[in-house]
């Protein structure tokens, strides 16, 4: 009799707290980010989100989105750089159609590159001293970028447009 009432209280518990839990909105906020709530998404500043569009609930967040402009992709590159992190700027090239033996030798030479110093990044359509052309300009978008570091080794990457990104690949 004891374990019945013991079983009848653990169903009641279990009952109750899966009520209380009720239902989970999933939302997209203005930046594209995830939000999972328990209130409405319109409350949250936030619009519902397609079934496909979301990560399972625990799984971890994305650590960046691609670069939209000219001034993200810079600056990513530059962040790359500064944490001497050759992985961050491997994210922000395009990789379709390299084989396993160039995109390691690729790899190693954006470790070696990262190493140093960044001295200098300025993209085809800048003018001398680095400035970008002014907002009425009719410059067309930048399709490359160069870097020069403290060892004096430079390198250039042709810039892309895909799916709404730019991105960086390997020219010389």
């Amino acid at each position: 009799m004891r374990a019945f009432a013991l079983l009848l209280l653990t169903l009641c518990i279990l009952a109750t707290a899966a009520q209380a839990q009720g239902t989970i909105h999933r939302c997209v906020d203005a930046h594209g980010n995830p939000l999972f709530t328990d209130q409405p998404c319109p409350s949250q500043q936030a619009a519902p989100a397609p079934a496909a569009s979301l990560a399972p609930p625990g799984a971890p967040a994305p650590l960046q989105r691609c670069a939209a402009t000219a001034a993200e992709l810079r600056q990513r590159v530059v962040d790359a750089f500064a944490a001497h992190d050759p992985n961050r700027l491997a994210g922000l090239m395009l990789w379709g159609g390299y084989g396993n033996g160039s995109t390691t030798g690729d790899l190693r030479a954006l470790a070696q590159l990262v190493r140093q110093p960044l001295l200098e990044i300025h993209f085809d359509n800048e003018s001398a001293d680095g400035l970008p052309p002014p907002a009425s300009s009719t410059v067309p978008p930048a399709r490359a970028l160069r870097l020069r570091t403290d060892d004096g080794g430079t390198a250039g990457f042709a810039i892309t447009r895909q799916a709404g990104c730019l991105w960086l690949r390997q020219v010389d």
